[in-house]
């Protein structure tokens, strides 16, 4: 249903919808001088997608040290920050957006955000992208705005797992399950994915997507979805590698988002390996002259598709971040060969570091 928007500069806004479902939306306008405009913005949905190819991940960033860790990142060129309520760090974030000296234009950016599993009903998902808003501070900071321009920069919102949960509030850890006491039943992905379908509809948001999806949950969605997911957001790294996954989302054209691509070190149980202590990794890397992290996030960007990094130390975002803001490689990038490359594709080992299974003991979400 075609909507009227006043509008006087760019606006454009990305959101991912995150829980046991993901969602990614993003609005797009060009610049209008005068008037009122009638845009049909369910068919601008169907437009080309785009976003930056490396990604900053704000879990673990505590409140007091937000407005640090976003000022030095966006001024040294990373234009994507992947949050979440469930990170509860979103206010603190957009604290950070709002003061930030980097002088980076705000047209720029894309902020990710997701929609946390006890919302998952289709009266819940637009009140939860609101309050989102609304913890980012957009309207109050951006008082000439209204709710369908939202902001001046690119929000992108996204659901984590496939499964809602009963509505709660959320209190103070990312699994609220109750050992998976909590999951709702009677809530589909297909209510939940219409419900995001009408934010679009409304104006709200430009697209929509989804995160850990294997192959058939997200061609059952592509089968009935009038507006089709344009990604899917999975982990992905030397030993997850997730190949017969890329290769379907390309053939579906879904853009593929690799969340801990250096194997989560921080969080590995013990008795797991370490993807940064690889050998193999360790030995490509010295043959480079980098660090195994690196050579991690090249062989992601070689394989094609987009990564979400995590750290707060100035050092690693600095070694974390290959590309410029106009994602193009740095002035002197390493490219591996097909050798290092097929060399890295026999680590693959099917290992995940993070587990729903172990949350929801009746729930085997990949399996």
């Amino acid at each position: 249903m075609p909507v009227y928007v006043s509008l006087r500069k760019r606006l454009k806004i990305l959101i991912f919808v995150a829980s046991s479902l993901s969602t990614v939306l993003y609005l797009s306008s060009s610049i209008i001088s005068s008037g009122l405009r009638m845009i049909n913005f369910t068919n601008i949905a169907l437009a080309a997608f785009h976003m930056p190819k490396v990604g900053l991940g704000t879990l673990g960033i505590s409140p007091s040290e937000a407005s640090t860790v976003i000022n030095e990142a966006l001024s040294l060129g990373y234009r994507l920050f992947d949050c979440a309520p469930v990170y509860f760090n979103e206010k603190e974030i957009g604290d950070a957006f709002h003061e930030s000296t980097s002088g980076v234009p705000r047209t720029d950016v894309f902020i990710t955000s997701k929609l946390a599993s006890p919302f998952h009903r289709p009266e819940h998902v637009e009140p939860a992208l609101r309050k989102t808003l609304n913890e980012f501070n957009f309207q109050m900071r951006q008082p000439t705005y209204s709710i369908d321009s939202l902001v001046n920069r690119r929000l992108q919102r996204l659901a984590y797992w496939v499964s809602g949960f009963v509505p709660h509030p959320l209190a103070s850890q990312i699994d609220e399950s109750e050992g998976g006491a909590r999951i709702d039943p009677s809530v589909s992905i297909r209510d939940t994915w219409t419900a995001m379908e009408r934010l679009v509809d409304k104006g709200l948001v430009k697209y929509i997507g989804v995160a850990n999806f294997p192959v058939m949950l997200l061609h059952d969605l592509l089968s009935y979805a009038r507006i089709p997911p344009v990604v899917n957001q999975v982990e992905i790294h030397p030993y997850n590698q997730q190949s017969k996954l890329l290769s379907y989302c390309k053939s579906r054209n879904v853009a593929v988002q690799a969340y801990s691509p250096l194997g989560l070190p921080s969080y590995k149980e013990t008795g797991e390996p370490d993807l940064l202590l690889d050998p193999v990794l360790k030995e490509i890397a010295a043959a480079h002259g980098v660090t195994v992290a690196q050579v991690c996030l090249q062989w992601s960007l070689q394989r094609g598709y987009h990564v979400i990094v995590k750290s707060s130390k100035r050092n690693h975002l600095e070694e974390n971040q290959l590309v410029n803001h106009k994602n193009e490689f740095a002035s002197n990038p390493i490219r591996l060969t097909s050798e290092e490359m097929d060399r890295i594709a026999s680590l693959d080992r099917n290992l995940r570091f993070t587990r729903p299974d172990d949350w929801w003991k009746d729930m085997p979400v990949f399996n």
